[in-house]
């Protein structure tokens, strides 16, 4: 029977983006800094701003395969008459003079001769028996040529600090040779599960047991956030357990998540350490799944403790509070530069009940076999069902209150944005 306790209004819950926020404008940004190559710098973070060293591109090239010539020459010669081809310009090839009279065949990436203004395309050119060339009318001063500079100037800011370092990104500091990178030190996180009904996978599983599937996710979600990761395992739930585990947290690591007892029943007993080791900041989020998540600190106040994130023990609703809370926290941290969440109206291709005194963040597929998506359920929203969320495009959020019919339009989040 279901008795809809997930329903149950609680009275002072934070919303949901108000959480957000306050996590994000508590976090630190690390100071530390290293360099590295460009080849180990994929997915770090930029500690400082990098200037090009050069202008790109570095001299006027030829955006086509085609020929680079004097327009005014050519509109010179005598109709029919054409001009010759005299010179010939590969991709690294030295700046040359055009040759008096005539014009160059030259190649996509290489220099543009000094005295050229224009090279035609080689589909647009026709050659006579004397191999000399002939255009038509329709020819633009400056056509295809790159020049100098258009896209970057020596001494201007090539790329900001706080930037992730994705492929483009590394391609762009490769393109002006760059090899080596200041880049924020990797975050140091603690992670730990409680449980005492919590064992590893690949053990046998006695009835009542519940293999720990929040080690692992949470284990690659910090892998893919840049963090070098402390496995402190899985702790006994107790007070003393706890105890031990937060203090050995704090003295090796720059943040500390733990998943489940973070709610108020007789067995959870991780809020009330957490406020005897140092205190907490809020407890308890407007959203489902993912209500109970905690965020706080171990040590003497919030500024100079380290902070700790405790994420609900249903894998699903621990996966949600990863990533709309933990991972902007983790990223302000890093020192990365915070984009807005990706959002844009989708219609429902179900009707459902609404949540009560919560936003809800439903696990959908979209369906694009009518030429625009439609959200459909990707299986049981309860927040132990990990198989929608592993199938989930995105998260339809549903306002309190608020009833979901078919057709009707409702906020979508691409689950995609959270990759990293």
């Amino acid at each position: 029977m279901n008795c809809r306790c997930a329903d149950i209004v609680t009275p002072g819950l934070l919303g949901l983006f108000d959480a957000r926020q306050r996590v994000i404008d508590t976090a630190t940004p690390m100071n530390g800094v290293e360099n590295v190559s460009l080849e180990q710098s994929a997915g770090r973070v930029l500690a400082e701003t990098v200037v090009a060293p050069l202008d790109m591109p570095g001299v006027d090239n030829s955006a086509m395969d085609g020929y680079a010539l004097c327009l005014a020459d050519y509109q010179a010669t005598p109709r029919g008459a054409g001009l010759p081809i005299l010179q010939r310009v590969p991709a690294g090839a030295g700046v040359m003079l055009l040759a008096e009279g005539g014009c160059a065949r030259i190649f996509t990436g290489a220099p543009v001769p000094i005295g050229a203004d224009i090279v035609v395309p080689q589909e647009r050119v026709t050659l006579d028996q004397r191999g000399h060339i002939h255009l038509d009318d329709s020819l633009v001063l400056g056509a295809n040529i790159r020049r100098q500079g258009e896209e970057t100037r020596m001494g201007t800011p090539l790329l900001a600090a706080g930037k992730f370092l994705d492929a483009a990104s590394i391609a762009l500091l490769a393109s002006h040779g760059i090899n080596i990178v200041a880049v924020k030190r990797r975050l140091r996180v603690a992670l730990l599960s409680t449980g005492d009904e919590l064992i590893a996978p690949g053990t046998v599983r006695s009835p009542g047991q519940v293999y720990d599937s929040n080690s692992a996710m949470l284990n690659v979600l910090l892998a893919q956030a840049q963090c070098d990761v402390v496995d402190l395992g899985v702790i006994a739930d107790s007070p003393q357990s706890l105890h031990q585990a937060f203090e050995h947290a704090q003295s090796v690591a720059d943040v500390v998540i733990c998943t489940g007892g973070v709610s108020v029943g007789e067995e959870d007993h991780v809020r009330p350490v957490i406020e005897q080791r140092g205190g907490l900041y809020f407890h308890g989020v407007a959203m489902k799944p993912g209500k109970p998540f905690a965020f706080g600190y171990l040590g003497a106040e919030l500024s100079t403790g380290t902070p700790l994130m405790a994420l609900p023990g249903n894998p699903v609703a621990s996966l949600v509070g990863w990533q709309l809370l933990a991972l902007p926290f983790i990223h302000a941290m890093q020192g990365r530069h915070l984009a807005s969440l990706q959002c844009f109206p989708v219609k429902a291709g179900f009707s459902k009940r609404g949540p009560k005194g919560r936003c809800e963040l439903l696990r959908v597929v979209l369906d694009w076999s009518q030429g625009s998506p439609v959200a459909q359920l990707a299986g049981g929203q309860g927040s132990h069902m990990l198989g929608a969320a592993s199938q989930a495009d995105g998260y339809l959020m549903i306002n309190p209150e608020i009833e979901v019919a078919e057709g009707d339009a409702y906020h979508y989040y691409p689950i995609n944005q959270f990759a990293a």
